[in-house]
Order: C-alpha cells, then sequence, then structure tokens
C-alpha cells in the first residue's frame, strides 16, 4: 500500500526479497535548509513488527539536530510515542516533517542542536552545504548521448579503417623496415596497352610515397625506443 500510494514528497523502494528493508527518497521540504535535495533513508523492521517499532536511518549524509553521525534518527514515533496502529506511511511522513521541524531538545548532533538554538542562519549554511554535496538527484541524460558524443569524436575520420598498429620493439621496426623496403623495389610487370601501364605506374607511385611516409614513422619510432 505505500508502495502503491506514498506520502507526498516521498518515493518507496520496497525491496520484494526481504520486507524488513524498507527504502525511501525523500524530498526536501520547500522553504527548508534541505530544498532541493534527495534524501534516502531505511527502515528497518525487527521481527516482532509492528508490536515494536522499526529503526530508521538516513543513509544521505545530511546534517540535522535529530540524526546521529551514522544516519541514525531519533524521533519519538520510534521510540516511546509508538504505536502498532500507527504503519509505515506515518512513520514516513513523520520524519520529513523533521526535516522541517528539528527537535533541539533531543539531539542525536549536538552540534547541530546547539547552532539551530543559537545561530539559526549559521545552522541553515552547514544544512543548506550537506544538501548540496550529499542529497543532489542524479541528473537524467538524453537517450543516444553517448552515441552522439562518440559521433563527434570520429568526425573526420574515414569509416570501416582501423590504425595500423605501431611497432613496439625493435625486432617488430626491423621486420616492417624490411618489408617495406620489398615493396619498394617490387617492378612493375608488363600490362597490355599504354592505358593499363599510366595506371599501373600511377598505383605504383601512390604505393611508394606511403611507403616511404611510412618508413618515415617507422624510423622516428625506431630512434624514439633507441633513447629509451
Amino acid at each position: 500500500n505505500v508502495d502503491e500510494s506514498p506520502p507526498d514528497g516521498i518515493k518507496v523502494v520496497v525491496n520484494d526479497e526481504d520486507f524488513s528493508q524498507i527504502c525511501a527518497d525523500i524530498e526536501g521540504p520547500v522553504g527548508t535548509p534541505y530544498e532541493n535535495g534527495l534524501f534516502r533513508m531505511k527502515l528497518a523492521l525487527s521481527h516482532d513488527f509492528p508490536h515494536s517499532p522499526p529503526k530508521g536511518y538516513f543513509m544521505t549524509k545530511i546534517f540535522h539536530p535529530n540524526v546521529a553521525s551514522n544516519g541514525e534518527i531519533c524521533v519519538n514515533t520510534l521510540k516511546k510515542d509508538w504505536n502498532p496502529s500507527l504503519g509505515l506511511r506515518h512513520v514516513l511522513s513523520v520524519v520529513r516533517c523533521l526535516l522541517i521541524e528539528p527537535f533541539p531538545e533531543s539531539a542525536l548532533n549536538e552540534q547541530a542542536g546547539k547552532m539551530l538554538l543559537e545561530n539559526y542562519e549559521e545552522y541553515a549554511r552547514h544544512a543548506r552545504l550537506y544538501t548540496g554535496i550529499h542529497a543532489k538527484p542524479k541528473p537524467k541524460f538524453k537517450t543516444g548521448a553517448i552515441s552522439e558524443s562518440t559521433t563527434a569524436l570520429n568526425v573526420g575520420q574515414p569509416n570501416n579503417e582501423t590504425p595500423a598498429a605501431i611497432p613496439s620493439s625493435v625486432a617488430d621496426i626491423n621486420r616492417v623496415i624490411t618489408a617495406t623496403e620489398q615493396i619498394a623495389n617490387v617492378p612493375v610487370a608488363a600490362a597490355a596497352g599504354s592505358a593499363s601501364v599510366a595506371t599501373t605506374t600511377q598505383k605504383r607511385e601512390a604505393g611508394l610515397a606511403k611507403v616511404q611516409a611510412d618508413k618515415k614513422k617507422v624510423d622516428a619510432r625506431k630512434k624514439s625506443l633507441k633513447r629509451l
């Protein structure tokens, strides 16, 4: 029931495999230092629930008088004022109301409680700082953003073309040099017709130019490896 119709400003996360652990995301109430924050909390139900109250914990770090450093929540509803008829909806609503009106008299965080009583502006500044750092909702990315950015990185690169591997050792470099020299010295076979010969010659010249360029890269790589 709580999952299908949660209290206002609260989204319940039910674990179907373990109903003793109830999580909820609580929106920071408007007009409080927790505004625009999203706080994850957990209710741990005991084996004799609802005869005994659940234990409440904030999993998101929060600066609040009634929340201990380990996240434990101190509120009378979960202690002396517990009644089996209250139910989880009431508990969640009380915890969210605690963000609106803290009770510094029963503070688990003494610094926050003292600050709230003596200097509200300083307390609010600390609470907003914690909210901005720890309770920011995760950004939602548009579908296709990854593929678009990948496409942008590939602008100007020919399709279906993989870069040639760079030789990683002196032996590899020597093999590449030998291969390029053999390719450079391959004679052009006689072709039938002047047009065919001209075309073959152009291809050979283009191939030699590419080989020379590759050889320069290999020589540079070889010198670099020698220096290392």
